[in-house]
């Protein structure tokens, strides 16, 4: 009961934290075998609270054994069956301790269930994927090895997220095809060969790459994160796939890798297109989302007409949504900054865990304030009625933001249409020309 109420509060923090949250690739995933999940680890705590929230079976974790030591999260991880892994890197760790901890991880597999582990070790800021621990091969190995399991499957778990650190982003999961584990002789201890556990640790990495996007170096990254920018914005090609958006970009990754090697004149040319581009919506004043080919003449009025009159009359209940839970929203901003200690990866777990403290504080002091007033009836209201206000305020203003930037876009395509119009072209060029750097690739390889 206690882990389904954290679960179920952890979840609904994800999805009002994040606007859109889209999982692919759940097929993949056995309905009762045995299952090792792993997962890359650009977020934090957040990272893991994806697959407990969203995968498709009950997942244990193997967590770092410092976050058993902390007061509240202590009392978490502990709630949701987690195994503590004691690190090298950890002061005072005894890390002949995991021989209990991957013997309990063995039995839990031999139960039919499924353990998620982040196989890098830690979470980072670095675009692409650090060299992976053996912990999940050794338990692996270990398990199929002696007899205890049988059928285990390994799946890779990539997780996409279009702005980590961005209050209301999009976030994808995206689950791999499954990896077999063959058994191995195992030592007079009980260990898997380190051949073994090398190649294993191997595949794991592979299927890892698979299913996220990295980039060799930090420049590639601000390539691609251009690149996505023009794929996410393209609306006569857009799907709301995450998945489909992600493949695309991997694709263009593999094809700006080639590119820096054999033909880094044309890369370079691309790149600087990419900036012009960023630059001439900076100077219309419009972003690429914005860029759209607007309708007719009755579409464009009756769509301004049925926004106002909507905006009109939720303006007032958003207002005071938003009144009601600024200071706390203020408060999360403010703690975020000051504990994640400048780290992209810190600052969404961070602004999180504040929100699932400070909302509930600010609804159940209103509650007091509403049952001292009113009583039974003020305090009902309030708990029903203030979180609703603040779900209302942060719709409201998605919305009047989309509706102010499709103004801008609006009256920038009466006043400088020819300009507009190329605006437009160019995306599409730039987007072809991207796609099409794939296929030339994939047509000198073969």
């Amino acid at each position: 009961m206690t882990r389904r109420f954290i679960v179920a509060v952890v979840k609904l923090a994800l999805r009002l934290y994040f606007r859109h949250i889209e999982i692919a690739g759940v097929e993949h995933v056995p309905a009762r075998n045995p299952v090792i999940f792993v997962l890359n680890h650009p977020n934090a705590l957040v990272d893991p609270v994806f697959l407990l929230c969203l995968a498709p079976r009950r997942v244990s974790f193997l967590a770092k054994a410092p976050l058993f030591r902390m007061p509240v999260l202590g009392w978490l991880v502990r709630a949701l069956d987690s195994l503590p892994v004691y690190r090298q890197q950890d002061e005072g760790a005894d890390v002949s301790k995991n021989t209990e901890t991957f013997e309990a991880a063995r039995k839990l597999l031999a139960r039919g269930g499924t353990i998620g582990i982040c196989p890098e070790g830690v979470s980072h800021n670095e675009p692409r994927l650090r060299p992976i621990k053996t912990g999940a091969a050794r338990i692996a190995l270990g398990a199929i090895s002696t007899g205890e399991v049988s059928d285990l499957k390994i799946v890779p778990a990539g997780l996409y997220y279009t702005a980590k650190t961005t209050f209301r982003s999009e976030a994808l999961l995206y689950f791999g095809e499954p990896l077999d584990v063959t058994p191995v002789q195992l030592d007079p201890n009980g260990n898997p060969p380190r051949q073994a556990v090398r190649e294993l640790s191997e595949r794991i990495e592979a299927a890892l790459r698979s299913v996220i996007l990295e980039a060799e170096h930090e420049e590639a990254l601000h390539t691609i994160n251009r690149a996505e920018r023009i794929f996410s914005s393209a609306v006569e090609t857009r799907t709301e796939s995450l998945a489909a958006e992600l493949q695309l970009l991997k694709r263009f990754e593999k094809a700006y890798g080639v590119l820096r090697e054999q033909a880094p004149e044309r890369l370079n040319r691309l790149e600087v297109r990419l900036i012009r581009f960023e630059e001439r919506l900076k100077q219309a004043g419009v972003t690429a989302d914005e860029l759209s080919a607007p309708g007719t003449r009755v579409e464009v009025f009756l769509h301004l007409l049925t926004r106002s009159v909507a905006f009109s009359l939720l303006a007032i209940p958003a207002l005071l949504g938003t009144l009601l839970h600024y200071p706390a929203y203020r408060l999360g901003g403010y703690l975020a900054t000051r504990f994640s200690r400048d780290s992209d990866d810190v600052i969404s777990t961070v602004k999180i865990i504040s929100a699932m403290l400070l909302f509930p504080m600010t609804w159940a002091l209103l509650a007091a304030l509403g049952f001292a007033l009113m009583g039974w009836l003020g305090l009902l209201v309030a708990l029903v009625v203030v979180p609703g206000l603040g779900y209302l305020a942060i719709r409201f203003f998605e919305e009047i933001d989309k509706f102010l930037g499709g103004l801008r876009a609006l009256s920038f395509f009466l006043m400088k249409r020819h300009f507009y119009v190329r605006l437009l072209a160019e995306r599409k060029a730039i987007r072809d020309e991207i796609l099409g750097l794939d296929d030339e690739i994939s047509l000198a390889a073969r």
